[in-house]
Formats: C-alpha cells, structure tokens, sequence
C-alpha cells in the first residue's frame, strides 16, 4: 500500500489533523508556500530540460555542418 491509495477518507483526516495542529490562520500560508515551492520546482525542471535538448539540437547542427 503506497501513499497514491490514499483515498477521500484519508485525504479529509488529513486535512482535519492540519487544521487542528496548524489552525485556520496558518494553512493558506502554508499552502501559498507549497504552491510556490512545487511551481520554482517545476520551473528548475523544465530549464534543465530545455537546456538539455538546445545541447542535443546544437550537437546534430555541428554533425551535419561536417
């Protein structure tokens, strides 16, 4: 059992226990923060993708230039 069986049931308990431990006041901060770390993430992973497939695309200019 993996954490992607984590079902609705659990997903509420969840959220219950961050309202109770973090308060009303806290978990949009919270989520604002998680947002924003996961989109810097994604955004890192993409320019590292992108710079790896101009290297590939100026490898196969040189190649055929020759």
């Amino acid at each position: 059992m993996g954490i992607a069986n984590i079902g609705i049931p659990g997903l509420i308990l969840i959220v219950l226990l961050a309202l109770i431990i973090f308060g009303p006041n806290k978990l949009p901060e919270i989520g604002k923060a998680a947002g924003q770390t996961l989109r810097e993430f994604k955004k890192s992973t993409n320019d590292l993708m992108s710079d790896d497939s101009n290297a590939e695309k100026e490898e196969k200019a040189k190649k055929a230039q020759e």
